[in-house]
């Protein structure tokens, strides 16, 4: 039985968990919230029952030092973005380290996710993610070291393909001209996916990582009352020739998808619908994600 929390209770959380992190952290160098702004509204948030849901995420980095095998020390940093409805939600992790390759990064990042959603759903669970980066961590650094190195020339490694897939999510898409740049710029960069209008608004282009990360600096330019990336799918191609890259796609080509609107302004989609067709694509699992348990 999952229990649902209110807005409020989500972020009272958040902030006993900053508190948390700050009174065990004292030192800039291991712990410090990059977007104080967004700390101040979630105070304000939970001590005013008129304040407004606070418009930007809590982010922070937490610092990991960690010795690998050859007694040299090196800096783990551990960017995160607390999602308004984290800890129902799990939130976003970016773990970096100079010593780390992409895929290297990529890899660690994915592990971090699956240990925490098998472990930290509905909890908060920063602590957990920084002791697993303490214990797990340098391992990756090591990992393709000897192997990739010696067979490879650097050049190939640095040109490491990734295949991408963005979910993101807005709290409302009806602007004409913002539906018209999301397919002509999808179409322009190669991208497919599909654009869901109305509230909330689903985007999801897959594609090159560059060309996924091309496409979303231009979609957050333009003004939104609030837009996220809800979740991000990288995979690593071969020699990521065409036919590798159309094999990873789950749709065929950018479209509109309106599902049967109702609601006052006739704007409220059927989520039934869209989990339906997400199902379809094989994609049932990200519906969660976007909503919570309800599906079907």
């Amino acid at each position: 039985e999952t229990v649902t929390m209110t807005n409020r209770e989500e972020a009272e959380i958040q902030i006993s968990e900053l508190d948390l992190l700050s009174s065990m952290f004292p030192y800039e160098e291991e712990f410090i919230v990059t977007d104080q702004l967004a700390v101040a509204e979630l105070k304000h948030y939970v001590e005013n029952e008129s304040a407004e849901m606070p418009s930007s995420k809590v982010q922070f980095i937490l610092n990991v030092k960690l010795e690998i095998s050859n007694a040299s020390m090196v800096e783990f940093s551990i960017a995160c973005a607390l999602p308004f409805k984290y800890p129902t939600v799990l939130p976003e992790i970016t773990v970096r380290s100079s010593l780390l390759s992409r895929s290297q990064q990529i890899h660690l990042n994915s592990d971090l996710k699956t240990y925490l959603m098998q472990n930290c759903s509905g909890e908060p669970c920063m602590l957990s993610a920084r002791e697993w980066v303490k214990d797990h961590a340098a391992a990756y650094i090591d990992k393709e070291l000897s192997s990739s190195s010696a067979t490879t020339s650097n050049a190939m490694q640095s040109e490491d393909i990734t295949f991408t897939r963005l979910w993101i999510y807005s709290h409302h898409i009806y602007n004409k001209q913002k539906r018209k740049n999301i397919i002509d710029w999808a179409k322009e960069l190669s991208l497919s996916g599909f654009c869901m209008p109305g509230k909330p608004g689903v985007v999801c282009v897959e594609g090159l990582q560059s060309s996924c990360e091309e496409f979303w600096s231009r979609v957050r330019r333009l003004t939104w009352k609030r837009i996220l990336i809800r979740h991000r799918e990288d995979v690593s191609l071969e020699c990521g020739g065409h036919t590798e890259i159309q094999n990873q796609r789950k749709f065929s080509t950018l479209e509109e998808k309106c599902f049967d609107a109702h609601g006052a302004r006739g704007n409220h989609m059927d989520l039934g619908q869209l989990y339906r067709f997400l199902e379809e694509k094989g994609c049932a699992d990200i519906f969660q994600m976007y909503f919570g348990v309800e599906g079907h």
